[in-house]
């Protein structure tokens, strides 16, 4: 019986939900017999795409039965799922909602689907959180994830629906890791409106263990 072999292509590997969901495959490889191969796009879905595409468009022999991905940018790469498919690639996206998925399906004789949390559920909880940690309102500075990224609007959907009125949201993004956020506050403290605004409380989307990408 062939030996089943998997692609894993993951957003970076510098935060510790993308590491925990390389380490989550690896174990599971090892409990079911099969081969494991993880790469990693550094945050750019350009890197990412060619790296998809270049397993895919190998010799039969070192194709991979199936792709499991999470997007690096906002798209869920359809061309690069129908070259996949065609090829006879299952194909699963990560914490994004391919909206192809349907027509992706008709004929084919791979798995493809797609598996996500409840982004939007998750800021809601950090809403409430928000509104225990400053029962008098304040002000936080919010750090989203990527511009691009469908689970980061989500998120931030979710925090707005639950927090107080009394709390005012001051936003930045980043890019999912620990590095990035601190760039991107220490760029904005180097500025002087950042000497004229009160925060309170820092909350961010980047760097929740368990919480997706960041």
């Amino acid at each position: 019986m062939k030996k089943l072999s998997f692609l894993v292509s993951l957003t970076n590997n510098e935060n510790d939900y993308q590491q925990e969901q390389q380490a989550a495959a690896e174990k599971a490889a090892r409990r079911l017999g099969v081969d494991l191969k993880v790469v990693h796009a550094n945050n750019d879905a350009v890197t990412q795409s060619q790296q998809l595409l270049h397993y895919i468009q190998g010799t039969a022999g070192s194709r991979p039965d199936a792709i499991v991905f999470e997007p690096a940018g906002g798209t869920g790469f359809p061309q690069v799922a129908r070259a996949a498919v065609a090829a006879d690639i299952g194909w699963v996206v990560l914490n994004h909602e391919a909206d192809y998925m349907q027509q992706l399906r008709q004929g084919c004789h791979v798995p493809v689907f797609s598996l996500s949390s409840d982004h939007e559920e998750v800021g809601k909880i950090q809403g409430k959180q928000f509104a225990a940690l400053l029962p008098q309102g304040g002000s936080i500075l919010y750090i989203e994830g990527p511009a691009n990224s469908s689970a980061s609007h989500e998120r931030t959907t979710g925090m707005k629906s639950t927090k107080p009125a009394n709390i005012q949201v001051k936003t930045m993004r980043a890019n999912w890791t620990e590095e990035s956020a601190y760039r991107t506050v220490s760029s904005w403290l180097r500025l002087r409106t950042s000497q004229e605004t009160s925060i309170d409380l820092v909350g961010a989307q980047e760097g929740v263990r368990g919480n997706r990408g960041g």
